[in-house]
Parts: structure tokens; C-alpha cells; sequence
């Protein structure tokens, strides 16, 4: 059942973005009153399809192969090569006969739309499922420093007022990839100003250790949602209600941490420090045998007061943690061109995204994915690579600036190159996530 949900997610997933990349490219053609002789959600290959119609003089339909899909502009030399309709003398209403920028405009429409539907499905993210976040200037205690903290720097108690010289207002935003991928952080302390260097692979150390065990709000902690009736917490006397503030002598916030100190301590007692209401307490289960004290909990920034999201500072956030999804891409591609990680372990094909979304069907987690998907995908389509839109781009660049047309055999060229490039990068994602998933 689980594969059946994140099979289901990824298609719908795909649908939502490749149909609005294809719709982008099929609006701004008939704006400039260029034939669409196609549009597909899918690939049709080798002439499958699961339906298709006509309505006027464009074809609709859906394919079997969900590896993307496809408009087919009348005119243009793209992914379906027919030379033959190439040899006939051009027509006012194809895409050869139309000017340069309005040929430009129609290649750059699909990243466009993506570009608009990820800072839409970021800024409803944050209205509808977020709701609130916590503002910095509310951290007034400052930050507790974890040991991955104090590696670089950080102290218990410092106020992070900036990153890289840009306020901070959102606390959530030191947990980004704006800082895990490399940020000088400004810091109050003692009352004085200090800079503190975080390094370009201090991602690789927060996966390993987990994101709240880096920093935290200084007075966060575990939220005690339900307890099993029965079960050590409540013979123990813990209640829900009740706010973790520690276990074993280690402050408690990440979720995934405080499982890991429960799960080693099987058939162990466990001290837990608790927050009820004005009271501190030591609550002492002890772990049964599987690792489990029964408790759901979740993560909680304490008293902190929170912020509500307007439609206007969520439409700002959201344009900003969209254009940050890219940066993080660029980032992670350099990483890669450098030598610093390997392809293998960064680029994921269909099975590692259908993975991602999970085998629980969460909204919010696939509007997340979703909207991140969509940057992505604007970002590769944009790159300078024959068969992407940014070739497309590129080469009618070169015609604005130096006011001559490449040849029809040079943009046949290029295509066939860019479509090989573009199979053997599906081929090794394909077959990186059949050999991480299935076989490793």
C-alpha cells in the first residue's frame, strides 16, 4: 500500500508540474498567434497514449511513459525532429516565422510558470499548513548551542541577528540551507558583535547529526502529545501536556534524537526533565524491550510568542524560500562539479523522488515536495543544455545579439546531442535509484 501512495504521489505530482511548464509554453505560443499541433501531460511513445482529443487544431492527451511531457509548436526543431515538416517553406503562424524575442518568450514561458506556481504552492504552504513561525526578535533569550554548535563557534546563549549581513527574521531560517551550506552568522554576545564562519560542508555534519541537534530557540522542547495507557511514561506518571526538556541530561528538542537516547536504553530506566506548567520534574520510565516508553510528541518551541502569517509576508517568505530551493541546487551542483560529493549519492530519478514524498499520503509534506520539485525543475530546464528549454534559450540569445539565424542542420545538431545527454542522465538517475533502492 505504501508504494501504491507514493507511486500515486509522484504521478500527481509530475502531472501538476509538467502540465503547467507545457501550459506556459502553450500560452505564450498562441499569444503570438503560433500553432500548437500537440499538447501532451506524458510522453506517447511509440504513438501509446492513454486518450487523446481535438479541439481546434491542437491535439490533447495523456501519455504512458510519466517521464515529462511535451508541447509540439508548429515550426520549432524539438524532441520530435520531423525534418520533413522543416523542409516546407516557413508559414506566417509557426514558431520559425515569428521574431526573436517573441520566440524567446515563448521558450522562457515554461520556467516562467514554474517559477509562479512554486512561490504560489510555497507562500499557501505557509498560509494554510504553517500558519504562524517564530520571529528572531522573540528569541530574547538567544539560542542553545548543541555540540555541532560549539564546533563552529556558537555559544549557549548568543542572538543570531543576521545572516550573511541580511537580518534574521524568521528563527527557522538558521535551520536552512541559507546556513548548512555555508554563512557567516552575526551574533550578539556579552554585548558584543561577533562573526562566525559556518563552513560550505557543514550540511554533510547536520544530516549526520539531524537539523535539531544543531541550534535551537533556547527555550524549546518536546510536547508530550499522547501517552499510552499502561505503557512506562504513564506508569511513570509523566502526563500529557507535559514539555520534555531533557533526557538522560541532554536537552531535548529534535525528535529523532530523543528517539535514538530512548531506543538505547532498552529495558533501561531513563531520566526525563519535564516542564509542567510553572513545575520542573525528573521522571524516571523505564524503556521496554522494543525501545519505546509510549509517547507521541512533537517538536515545540515553548513560550516563545509566535507570529501570524499575513497573505503578504507569507507571499514575501514564500518568494524568498522558493528562490533559496534554487540557490541550494546551484550550491549543490557545485558540489558536485567539485569533487566534494559524489553524483551518485546527490541526483535522484523517479524512484528516489517517489521515495521522498513517502508512503503516507501528508498534504502539507506533498505540497512541500511538490512546490520544491518545481524550483528544481525550473532551475534544470534553464540550464544552457540543447533539448532544454535554456538551450532554446541560449541559442536565440546568440540571434538578439549577433542578428543572424542559426541554420536548421546546427539547432538538428544540437538537439540530437542535447537529447543524448538528457537519455544518459535518465538512464544513470533511473538506474542509481534501482541499484540505492532495490539492489545495494
Amino acid at each position: 500500500m505504501a508504494g501504491l501512495i507514493m507511486a500515486a504521489q509522484l504521478i500527481l505530482g509530475l502531472a501538476i508540474l509538467v502540465t503547467l511548464h507545457e501550459l506556459g509554453h502553450f500560452l505564450a505560443a498562441r499569444a503570438f498567434g503560433i500553432r500548437v499541433e500537440k499538447f501532451y501531460l506524458f510522453f506517447d511513445a511509440w504513438g501509446f497514449k492513454f486518450f487523446s482529443f481535438r479541439r481546434g487544431e491542437t491535439e490533447y492527451g495523456v501519455g504512458w511513459l510519466p517521464l515529462g511531457g511535451y508541447v509540439k509548436i508548429a515550426g520549432m526543431i524539438d524532441e520530435s525532429m520531423d525534418k520533413e515538416a522543416m523542409k516546407a517553406p516557413a508559414q506566417p503562424w509557426e514558431f520559425r516565422s515569428k521574431p526573436a524575442w517573441q520566440r524567446l518568450i515563448v521558450m522562457i514561458a515554461g520556467v516562467t510558470m514554474n517559477v509562479i506556481l512554486g512561490v504560489a504552492i510555497y507562500t499557501m504552504v505557509l498560509m494554510k499548513y504553517d500558519k504562524q513561525y517564530l520571529s528572531n526578535s522573540n528569541v530574547s533569550d538567544g539560542i542553545y548551542a548543541f555540540e555541532l554548535a560549539q564546533k563552529v563557534g556558537l555559544e549557549s546563549g548568543d542572538k543570531v541577528v543576521a545572516i550573511d549581513g541580511k537580518p534574521l527574521v524568521r528563527f527557522e531560517e538558521l535551520l536552512s540551507s541559507r546556513v548548512l551550506f555555508g554563512a557567516t552568522l552575526t551574533v550578539e554576545r556579552n554585548g558584543r558583535t561577533h562573526d562566525i564562519r559556518i563552513p560550505d560542508n557543514f550540511y554533510k555534519q547536520t544530516m549526520q547529526a539531524g537539523k535539531g541537534n544543531f541550534i535551537i530557540p533556547y527555550q524549546a522542547n518536546l510536547l508530550v502529545d499522547s501517552i499510552v495507557s499502561g505503557k512506562p511514561a504513564d506508569v511513570a506518571g509523566l502526563k500529557q501536556g507535559d514539555h520534555i526538556y531533557a533526557v538522560n541530561g541532554i536537552r531535548a528538542f529534535s525528535m529523532e534524537s530523543c528517539r535514538k537516547i530512548i531506543n538505547e536504553n532498552k529495558s533501561k530506566p531513563i531520566t526525563l526533565k519535564v516542564l509542567r506548567g510553572t513545575d520542573t520534574l525528573m521522571i524516571q520510565p523505564v524503556v521496554n524491550d522494543s525501545g519505546m516508553i509510549g509517547i507521541t510528541y512533537r517538536s515545540d518551541f515553548g513560550s516563545y510568542p509566535m507570529t501570524d502569517y499575513t497573505l503578504g509576508s507569507a507571499i514575501g517568505f514564500g518568494s524568498s524560500d522558493a528562490m533559496e530551493a534554487i540557490t541550494s541546487n546551484i550550491k549543490g551542483l557545485k558540489q558536485i562539479f567539485a569533487g566534494k560529493e559524489k553524483a551518485s549519492d546527490s541526483l535522484q530519478g523517479p524512484i528516489g523522488i517517489a521515495t521522498i514524498y513517502g508512503g503516507i499520503w501528508d498534504w502539507k509534506r506533498f505540497w512541500a515536495i511538490t512546490g520544491l520539485l518545481s524550483m528544481i525543475l525550473a532551475f534544470m530546464n534553464i540550464l544552457p543544455i540543447p533539448a532544454l528549454d535554456g538551450g532554446h534559450v541560449l541559442f536565440l540569445t546568440i540571434e538578439v545579439i549577433t542578428r543572424r539565424k542559426l541554420s536548421d542542420k546546427f539547432l538538428e545538431r544540437a538537439q540530437i546531442a542535447g537529447m543524448i545527454i538528457l537519455l544518459s542522465l535518465m538512464v544513470f538517475t533511473i538506474g542509481n535509484d534501482i541499484w540505492k533502492h532495490f539492489l545495494s
